[in-house]
C-alpha cells in the first residue's frame, strides 16, 4: 500500500530538522511540493535544500505542482477555504495516483508542524474519504514558528502556572483576550494587535524566523504597534511575501 509522510520541517531554518524527520526523509521515493508562485520561491528553495542536505541517496523524485487558487471573490472566509481545500484534494488525488506507485512512499514537507494551522492532513483525509485510492499516513512533528519565536526572543511562552491562547489574527479581539494571560497569534495579515494597543500588553514579534532575513521586535504594545506594522509592510513589499507570528503577554504577567 502507498504511504504518505507529512514531515514537519520547522520555521525556515534547515537546522530545525529533527533526527526523526531525517529518517523519514531518507525513506521517501517522491516528494510532492506545491508551487505557490514566483512570490514564494524561497519556500520552494528551502524545501529543496533540506532534501539535498539530509538525504543520503539521490534516488528520490520531486514532483512540483501548481497550487490551487484561493478565490478572493468568495467573500465568506469559511466558504473560500472549503472550496480551496476541495480543489487541493482533487489535485492531491491526481498526483498521488499518477506519480506514486503502490509500494512507494510519498511525502509533503510541511512548514512548521503538520498539526498546527496546516491543511495537508485534512486534505488527505478528503482524498481517502472519496475512496479512489488508499494509503497509510505518517506524521512527523516539526518545530513551530511559536517555538522558534520564543527561542529567538529568549522568552518563555507562558508565565508561571499561566495559560496561553493559540489563535489567529482573525480571531483576536478584546473579548477573546479578556481572561487570557498570553496569546500566540498566527496568520495575522491585518495587524489585529492594533485593536489592543490601548491595553496593558507586551508584544514579541518575529518575521521570517530562523531565516536570513529574520526580523525581531519587542516592547510595550502601545509603543511598538505602529513600528511593527510599518516594518511588516516594508518587509512584505521588499520580499513579496511574509510569514510572521507574535506573542502578546500582559505586562504584569509572571515570567
Amino acid at each position: 500500500m502507498r504511504k504518505l509522510s507529512l514531515i514537519g520541517i520547522g520555521a525556515g531554518n534547515p537546522e530545525h530538522i529533527t533526527v526523526q524527520a531525517i529518517r523519514a526523509l531518507n525513506a521517501v521515493d517522491v516528494f510532492f511540493i506545491m508551487d505557490k508562485g514566483d512570490t514564494k520561491q524561497t519556500l520552494l528553495h528551502i524545501r529543496r535544500e533540506i532534501c539535498e542536505r539530509y538525504i543520503e541517496g539521490k534516488n528520490y523524485r520531486i514532483v512540483q505542482v501548481e497550487d490551487a487558487f484561493r478565490d478572493p471573490d468568495v467573500a465568506d472566509y469559511a466558504a473560500r477555504v472549503e472550496l480551496w481545500h476541495e480543489q487541493r484534494s482533487m489535485t492531491y488525488e491526481r498526483i498521488i495516483l499518477d506519480e506514486l506507485k503502490e509500494d512507494q512512499v510519498g511525502a509533503f514537507l510541511v512548514w512548521g508542524d503538520p498539526s498546527l494551522y496546516d491543511s495537508t492532513l485534512r486534505i488527505l483525509d478528503r482524498v481517502l474519504a472519496r475512496g479512489a485510492l488508499q494509503f497509510d499516513i505518517e506524521m512527523i512533528p516539526g518545530i513551530t514558528s511559536m517555538q522558534a519565536l520564543a527561542a529567538q526572543h529568549h522568552i518563555a511562552l507562558n508565565g508561571i502556572g499561566e495559560s496561553v491562547l493559540i489563535t489567529t489574527g482573525r480571531k483576536l479581539s478584546s473579548t477573546a483576550m479578556r481572561n487570557m494571560d498570553a496569546a500566540i497569534v498566527m496568520l495575522d495579515g491585518k495587524c489585529a494587535f492594533q485593536q489592543l494597543r490601548d491595553q496593558d500588553w507586551e508584544i514579541f514579534w518575529g518575521a521570517y524566523i530562523g531565516m536570513d532575513q529574520e526580523i525581531l521586535l519587542s516592547g510595550k504594545l502601545s509603543d511598538m504597534a505602529d513600528e511593527i506594522e510599518s516594518v511588516r509592510s516594508e518587509a512584505r513589499r521588499k520580499n513579496h511575501w511574509i510569514m510572521d507570528t507574535y506573542l502578546l503577554r500582559r505586562s504584569n504577567s509572571s515570567s
